[in-house]
């Protein structure tokens, strides 16, 4: 981020020097909150020298105020206010592009970096955009007082003079551009506004959002007396439009997350005017009671809230008092809150599974990255630091305490970004600790990304051993790939990883820094390598005999593998192998299990669909295009498993309503859940962009609930935007085991508790339920199409706002598995339309069909034995 932020300063001074090649260079920065912090330095020092007036700097930051997939909620504005940067604030995915566009200009106009905040709702949304050459148009603002020697970057001026041309001249002139661009527009007004709503960004569109929920369209808006300001330059607040929007207003209502940031300035800015001025609240209101929480993520109805209160404390409504009652007595679902959390874990066969194991008596910590999972999976790992502080706390600690050593977990990208400083300085230190570099050829946490540069762990041997590490091991799964003469640094070991907790033992008895490199490719990005050919696919896989099995758990033990499952047999509780989700680890067979058995040289059964190609192509039904509510948007909730293409569905459907010509919005809600937690997706569909308002979708909202996995679907995030009488469920019942099963081989969770939650929700009349897994599976061979078979259920129902047609071509544009996604779309529509066919389908394929693959590892069992011994028994 540093060294990012500091190549885009070096961009704006191309033409302060003899050939430059091109008139001016725009200038791109983007991060994460974190980064932003982390960078500081530079930005101050890189605002200070300016922004070339034939180029512009835009840094883009992407903040994260639920703390979804960052260790903590940071806004960024208060540090760009602090550099003394411009700050704007989009609030929709066309804003991002017409702001960003106008943020150039200014950039260029007033000689200032400017900051571009967003936020998870918008920037981890997609959408139906209008895009037009000439929008936005730039206007220059004219007569504008400029220093000597103009607005641009200089080189080599001294700190006070620059510091006096930002806040006397540069400030002054971001402020005229955004009042000549009516960057802030006021949206909504009335000639007698009486109560002024101001908000930017995401908080606009809860605004939007909230008045629909209390019932204010912009007639009964008028009639109260609303006026709504939309800002997009936050700060600095530019006097014109905030005088405009505080005329004639009572009371001023400012709705944005975490600290006053706004409403301080709007208080600053008309406190010599107090006796004449609107009363401002934000925070609380004129007796101190709370109205809108510093904390968390707001929503609509919390938005809504706040607005009802501040009405009725003006003027008595009785829609409105209605409206509140509403939102402060829905949800509460019973029993929702004991529902275990799909938390986020190792995919099945992750190296994590093993790497992160301790030898007994040991203490870890964690760090960035896919196996920060390990925090929670009682493995004596603890605590955790930013991006490269890793190692760092126990240089602080050691001195102190008698405990002698600790184990350090550094994923090898975090190694490559800023992980190698950490080690020289705990090497500088002389702390004891065994730095665990955890290779495994990708930047998994965030899908699969190659890292950003060359890296490999020949080349991380020489870089440590440059720093003067003395003690390095190698441990692999296949520790014979390394070929004699690699460029491995003097004196390393090699071990296979059956050897891990040896040589840890080994390791934490030395003295100072060591290094152990744990190399493993990715589970999931072997998977994607083995789909594309380009990784061989192993022969063995790896079966549990359930007539032999006792279900103690030792193969849970061995591998802290998703893929082994418990199973439910007339004998009792079971293990199976889940072969749809194996990554072919093998560690599961580690145990010494007799009920494990591998089967080399054949495949898990694929049945066949062919008994329904006869069946012809059912009828549709009339569409549900009809919104079920007045805004004219038709709002489908998708929850599932991370990793199980729940994101895949919604970005199918978006596109479908794009190809039809409506507008929409898709916003997945995943973070860190991609790897096997909670994934909600919004989609909303309208005929017109102005009928979208927020992305999330709202209490007793949601026409469809697509429920791919009954554990995410039973959630209060979910159950509270169900309505009954409005909200139609497809549901699938079948028991997709949490992370929490894997921890506790004695864990179980009641799908019909589950199921009959929904139907209380919903009503059972409005829920569909079907076991779609082994459906899918059965008739697929793969229970990867588990979600698209639901799609083509809810499609022939008649619940799917998009044609049937929409849909097939968005799957033709995704180009991924094309086939495949249509049969399953037509065989999801057929058991919709004529169930008892697709059972007797699956009937005729014969004994196992609907059940785990191993369910005929006997039949296979005996036929090799005969085949063997010329045994019949």
């Amino acid at each position: 981020e540093d060294l990012a932020a500091t190549s885009v300063w070096g961009s704006q001074e191309v033409n302060l020097f003899p050939g430059a090649t091109y008139d001016g260079v725009f200038g791109i920065w983007y991060g994460k909150g974190p980064g932003l912090a982390r960078s500081m330095d530079v930005f101050k020092h890189g605002n200070l020298a300016g922004a070339s007036s034939t180029g512009g700097v835009l840094a883009v930051v992407g903040d994260d105020p639920g703390a979804t997939s960052s260790s903590f909620a940071n806004p960024s504005e208060f540090s760009f206010m602090d550099i003394i940067m411009p700050v704007l604030q989009p609030a929709s995915i066309q804003d991002i592009l017409e702001l960003g566009l106008l943020g150039f200009g200014l950039s260029r106009a007033c000689g200032l970096w400017v900051g571009f905040k967003t936020e998870a709702d918008t920037i981890e949304s997609s959408g139906t955009i209008d895009v037009d050459p000439e929008r936005p148009r730039i206007i220059k603002p004219e007569g504008i007082a400029a220093p000597e020697g103009g607005f641009g970057t200089r080189i080599g001026e001294m700190a006070m003079p620059a510091e006096r041309r930002q806040f006397e001249f540069k400030l002054e002139a971001a402020k005229a551009f955004a009042r000549a661009n009516h960057i802030d527009r006021i949206v909504l007004d009335t000639p007698k506004a009486r109560i002024g709503i101001c908000a930017s960004g995401k908080c606009y569109l809860d605004v939007r959002r909230a008045l629909r929920l209390l019932g204010i369209d912009d007639a009964k808006a008028r009639a109260l007396g609303l006026r709504v300001l939309k800002l997009g330059m936050i700060w600095p607040l530019e006097p014109a439009i905030a005088g405009e929007f505080a005329n004639g207003l009572k009371e001023i209502l400012v709705v944005e997350e975490k600290r006053p940031f706004i409403e301080t300035q709007f208080k600053e800015m008309f406190y010599n005017e107090r006796a004449k001025a609107a009363q401002i609240h934000g925070r609380t209101d004129e007796k101190g009671q709370a109205l809108l929480p510093s904390y968390g993520v707001h929503t609509p109805e919390i938005v809504a809230m706040a607005i009802g209160k501040r009405i009725l404390a003006m003027r008595d409504d009785a829609q409105i008092r209605g409206r509140l009652r509403r939102l402060e007595e829905f949800g509460g679902h019973e029993g929702s809150e004991k529902i275990v959390a799909r938390t986020p874990y190792f995919c099945s066969g992750c190296p994590h599974n093993t790497s992160t194991r301790l030898p007994e008596g040991s203490r870890g910590i964690g760090g960035v990255g896919c196996h920060f999972m390990a925090v929670w999976m009682d493995r004596d790992v603890y605590g955790w630091t930013h991006m490269g502080g890793e190692g760092a706390t126990w240089i602080g600690q050691a001195p102190f305490t008698s405990t002698n050593h600790v184990f350090q977990n550094l994923g090898d990208g975090t190694y490559y970004h800023s992980g190698l400083l950490a080690i020289r300085a705990a090497h500088a230190a002389g702390v004891n600790i065994t730095y665990k570099i955890l290779f495994n050829d990708a930047v998994a946490m965030t899908g699969g990304q190659p890292i950003d540069g060359p890296i490999s762990v020949p080349m991380i041997t020489r870089q440590v051993a440059g720093e003067g590490i003395e003690r390095i091991a190698v441990v692999s799964d296949e520790p014979n790939k390394y070929p004699i003469g690699s460029d491995f640094a003097p004196g390393v070991s090699f071990h296979h990883r059956s050897d891990l907790d040896e040589v840890q033992r080994e390791l934490r008895d030395w003295p100072g820094v060591s290094i152990l490199i744990y190399d493993q490719t990715c589970a999931a990005e072997k998977r994607r390598r083995r789909k594309r050919g380009t990784m061989p696919d192993p022969e063995g896989r790896v079966f549990i005999n359930q007539a032999v099995c006792e279900g103690c758990g030792d193969c849970v033990e061995a591998s802290n593998c998703l893929s082994v499952v418990p199973i439910e047999t007339e004998f009792g509780p079971k293990r199976a192998i889940e072969q749809y989700s194996c990554n072919k680890d093998y560690s599961c067979i580690n145990g010494f299990c007799p009920a494990l058995v591998t089967v080399k040289g054949g495949r898990p059964r694929r049945a066949s669909a062919a008994d329904l190609d006869h069946v012809d192509e059912p009828p549709l039904p009339r569409r549900a295009l009809a919104p079920a509510d007045k805004d004219g948007a038709y709002d489908v909730l998708i929850a599932g498993v991370g990793g199980t293409g729940v994101v895949t569905i919604g970005a199918i459907l978006g596109m479908a309503a794009h190809i039809e010509g409506r507008a929409c919005t898709v916003l997945d809600m995943t973070g860190m859940s991609q790897k096997g937690g909670a994934v909600l997706t919004h989609l909303r569909v309208a005929e017109r962009a102005e009928d979208l308002d927020a992305t999330r979708i709202s209490l007793a909202s949601t026409d469809l609930v697509i429920g791919c996995d009954a554990l995410v679907a039973s959630t209060a995030g979910v159950l509270d935007t169900i309505e009954r009488g409005r909200t139609r469920v497809v549901l699938n019942t079948h028991k997709t085991i949490p992370g929490e099963a894997v921890r506790d081989i004695d864990f179980d969770f009641d799908i019909a508790q589950l199921t009959r939650m929904i139907e209380q929700a919903a009503g059972s009349s409005a829920v569909d339920i079907l076991e779609a897994n082994a459906m899918a599976s059965a008739l697929t061979g793969d229970a990867i199409a588990t979600n698209t078979f639901l799609l083509g259920y809810a499609v022939q129902k008649g619940l799917v706002p998009v044609s049937l047609e929409a849909i097939e071509e968005a799957f033709r544009l995704n180009a991924v598995a094309v086939e495949g996604n249509l049969r399953a779309l037509r065989i999801g529509r057929l058991a919709a339309h004529d169930p008892s066919a697709v059972e007797a389908a699956i009937a005729r394929m014969g004994p196992g069909a609907q059940e785990p693959v191993s369910a005929t590892l006997d039949e296979i069992i005996a036929r090799r034995v005969r085949e063997l011994t010329g045994y019949q028994n």
